[in-house]
């Protein structure tokens, strides 16, 4: 691809053989063979110990706008979008899931909706209007309450905000970050840094689905210090430095102008 994409696609995956060429055939299909958008597909291929890559490799031979990137040890769902996020050039950036639980027409939807003027485009599951199959019931009644809780917490009607299917606008996350997050709790971080920073941010209803193959790679009891630590940071970033975080945020947003003097003869 010779000309920057409009829309960058950064899809961490690990041991996903058996929905990656699914997943990326389905992308591809929506948004360029009949949408025509300017696309890059990342996958970033986190120690897959399958033929994950190898799938990829196969894709790549047919699809230019599919491109590959291999992490080193170690492994970890948030270094995996960090390392993915180091190489896009779209205008606007969305996070997808290899194992077919998102679906192309709302990555669609994401970007006609960041066309209309917003920043971010956070997708619910738990609004009307959203589809949800196959959601196992112990993770559902956590993330209800995780959700509520971080609702409640920095008050915003965002609902989902756990969730890692979102899109953001490049220089978005170029001024939050760099992220430090290494696993899944880097859903939180980018999607709290961009809520406190006061971008505009619009909510849509989303489908999603629960994996036929393989396993999520997400482990509650692991992951729930993580994700305190992360809350915690960010809610005190909010509660304390709140204005300067907004400040900030304007700063980039709003056109900077270097002003040059004219120049002037001198005569001695």
């Amino acid at each position: 691809m010779t000309n920057a994409p409009k829309l960058s696609i950064v899809i961490p995956a690990y041991n996903e053989q058996e929905n990656i060429q699914a997943c990326l055939h389905s992308l591809v299909e929506c948004l360029v063979t009949q949408q025509s958008i300017p696309t890059e597909i990342i996958v970033v291929n986190d120690n897959s110990r399958d033929e994950t890559e190898t799938r990829v490799l196969e894709v790549m031979r047919k699809w230019s706008c599919v491109r590959l990137v291999r992490r080193t040890p170690p492994g970890g769902f948030g270094r995996a979008i960090r390392t993915g996020l180091e190489f896009v050039r779209g205008e606007v950036v969305v996070i997808y899931m290899a194992d077919l639980s998102d679906h192309p027409e709302d990555a669609l939807a994401y970007l006609r909706k960041i066309e209309e003027g917003y920043d971010c485009v956070f997708g619910s599951r738990f609004i009307q209007g959203a589809i949800v199959h196959r959601y196992p019931r112990l993770k559902l009644i956590v993330n209800r309450i995780v959700n509520k809780a971080i609702q409640l917490m920095f008050w915003t009607p965002m609902n989902d905000l756990t969730n890692a299917f979102k899109a953001y606008r490049r220089d978005v996350i170029e001024h939050c970050g760099p992220y430090r997050s290494c696993h899944f709790n880097i859903t939180l971080e980018m999607s709290l840094s961009a809520l406190i920073s006061g971008y505009r941010i619009a909510q849509i209803p989303i489908a999603w689905e629960g994996r036929t193959w393989g396993s999520s790679n997400l482990r509650m009891q692991e992951m729930g210090r993580r994700y305190l630590c992360t809350l915690l940071m960010l809610f005190f970033q909010r509660m304390l430095m709140s204005d300067d975080v907004k400040a900030e945020s304007q700063r980039v947003l709003g056109a900077a102008q270097e002003v040059n003097l004219p120049t002037m003869a001198t005569t001695e």
